[in-house]
């Protein structure tokens, strides 16, 4: 059995969300309605990263805060203009996605 956790995050509007975390990487794998018109759910991956985004009132709260461990921070820190910070346990920034929901992101020291 492959056991993990899966943080599922609120967004407005999924198609919005989906361009914003394709940024960082992540790719649409899959998206759910019960009926057309009605609320998305959207599971978005990068390599072993998964993340749910959904537009269901319930599921999540914002400003909801999610630690991504990825292999080079910089790239990202660039491609959003912000700046890492030195942490003992790793080089890290922070972004905020469209809807309010942060997500520290960091490369772990070796």
């Amino acid at each position: 059995m492959n056991e993990r956790a899966i943080p599922i995050l609120y967004v407005e509007d999924a198609g919005r969300a989906v361009q914003w975390y394709e940024r960082l990487g992540f790719v649409k794998a899959w998206e759910h309605r019960f009926e057309p018109g009605l609320p998305a759910f959207v599971s978005i991956d990068r390599g072993p990263i998964r993340l749910f985004l959904s537009e269901h009132e319930g599921d999540a709260r914002p400003n909801t805060l999610v630690y991504l461990f990825v292999d080079d921070v910089d790239e990202l820190a660039l491609e959003f203009g912000a700046t890492p910070e030195e942490q003992p346990w790793a080089r890290e920034i922070e972004l905020g996605d469209p809807d309010g929901n942060r997500l520290r992101i960091g490369t772990a020291r070796e």
